[in-house]
């Protein structure tokens, strides 16, 4: 008798594949309106977040933002709106801050407390001012404009290293992927498993059924290709 694969299960949403709530205690955001200087007074590890966190006191009580490299605690922070002191860490409008600054945590509307770029090891960087209208080249290697009044930390987010040391043992893997819920982890094709666990199980002659699901399937049952809106050459 069969049984719900993997991916059925995952869009039932049952407790092993739902986001912990506790893990995102920390709103990451700087607030709408900030003077004068800041000062970090503690730097903190959060579960639901690759990138240490920095807890910052202002004038108006206290916001979280991602870590940049090399800060301590501290330190202080400048929210000053002039770009004469361009520093890692100043959280200013990208108006003041000059093309090849490395950035993060930028606003997507002016006001928003910071939207794009935010994990580990990351940043953008400005690239060229054309008029009233400022170009970030992203991660992603792609370009994106941005109001110039819209804001940014100044630095590259920390936590660059995460990826870096070797895992070694299958068994330290297995345990750090179930630490994170989720039960993705090992992965592997699907006619590799039984025919009992999946629809291409067993590999039978190694040829799958149609990945391409029905056009009215639930979340649980849409399971490989999305299916086109039209087939056959456009005349």
């Amino acid at each position: 008798m069969g049984k719900r694969i993997i991916q059925q299960a995952r869009g039932h949403g049952s407790f092993p594949y739902r986001v912990r709530k506790q893990a995102f205690k920390y709103k990451i955001q700087y607030p709408s309106k900030l003077e004068g200087d800041g000062i970090v007074l503690k730097l903190l590890n959060s579960l639901g977040h690759f990138a240490p966190l920095a807890k910052i006191r202002y004038n108006g009580g206290i916001f979280y933002i991602p870590a940049f490299k090399g800060m301590v605690e501290g330190q202080k922070i400048n929210f000053s709106k002039s770009g004469e002191n361009v520093e890692n860490g100043n959280i200013l409008a990208l108006k003041e801050i000059p093309v090849k600054t490395q950035i993060y945590s930028i606003e997507a509307r002016p006001g928003d407390g910071g939207i794009f770029i935010k994990t580990a090891g990351t940043y953008g960087t400005v690239s060229k001012v054309l008029g009233e209208r400022i170009f970030i080249l992203m991660p992603s290697k792609k370009e994106k404009e941005f109001n110039p009044n819209c804001r940014a930390v100044v630095g590259i987010i920390a936590g660059s290293g995460r990826l870096e040391k070797p895992v070694v043992k299958a068994g330290k893997k297995y345990y750090m992927k179930r630490s994170k819920g989720g039960r993705m982890w090992p992965r592997t094709s699907a006619v590799k498993v039984n025919a009992v666990d999946h629809y291409f199980g067993s590999g039978r002659g190694k040829n799958p059924k149609s990945k391409i699901a029905k056009r009215n399937a639930p979340a649980g049952r849409r399971v490989g290709l999305l299916r086109p809106r039209r087939t056959g050459h456009k005349r």
